[in-house]
């Protein structure tokens, strides 16, 4: 019985003028991917990513939230692409790689979009973050940021019916007022101040989640 030996493709490369697909696969791409495809084409300067295809939606919903076989190794082509071209490495403790997240969609969704920002902080390479940009203060409010973004796409720490605010917000507002005793400007929070909201924004996600 013959079978068929072409992969299917679920990732679509796009920076440093090769782009895998163009303007009018936004059906498959979404309109995010298809038009940075086409910007790369063009000659824009686009930094370096990949399009994860709208049919790993399709399979996902319809096998039981799985994900394709093949996908994991497109995926970790994919960053190594972005890799070799901005000479950085995803987890690296020196100039480690911060990927953005950005969802799309075949049609226009006004305010249905999520974004993760600063994918690959972490514990270590927040340090690394710090020593690469001289700026402590900088690397742990991007870190902060980071993990409240993830709590909330990834891990679903949101607001219960309950609530009235975000339970990040209602973190970082009380320890705005157990240290100064006022409801301060975020920019005005120290980098000890920074350290300390990490470290209430993963107890929040551990309390709510498990892990």
């Amino acid at each position: 019985m013959a079978t068929n030996s072409k992969r299917k493709k679920y990732v679509y490369l796009f920076g440093s003028n090769r782009a895998d697909g163009d303007g009018s696969m936004k059906p498959l791409l979404g309109g995010k991917g298809a038009n940075l495809a086409e910007m790369t084409r063009i000659g824009l300067p686009v930094p370096p990513g990949f399009t994860i295809t709208t049919e790993v939606c399709t399979y996902y919903y319809q096998n039981k939230k799985t994900y394709p076989k093949e996908l994991e190794a497109q995926v970790r082509n994919g960053v190594a692409f972005v890799e070799e071209i901005l000479g950085k490495k995803f987890g690296d403790l020196q100039k480690p790689l911060l990927v953005s997240v950005r969802s799309g969609a075949r049609d226009s969704m006004p305010g249905m979009m999520d974004t993760i920002l600063n994918l690959g902080l972490n514990d270590k390479t927040v340090l690394a973050l710090a020593a690469y940009s001289n700026n402590d203060r900088f690397a742990w409010d991007c870190y902060r940021r980071f993990i409240q973004m993830y709590g909330d796409v990834v891990m679903g720490v949101q607001k219960r019916a309950q609530e009235d605010h975000d339970p990040f917000e209602t973190v970082i507002h009380g320890l705005k007022h157990e240290r100064y005793s006022a409801d301060i400007e975020d920019t005005k929070l120290n980098m000890g101040d920074l350290k300390e909201v990490v470290v209430r924004f993963k107890s929040l996600i551990k309390e709510r989640t498990g892990n």
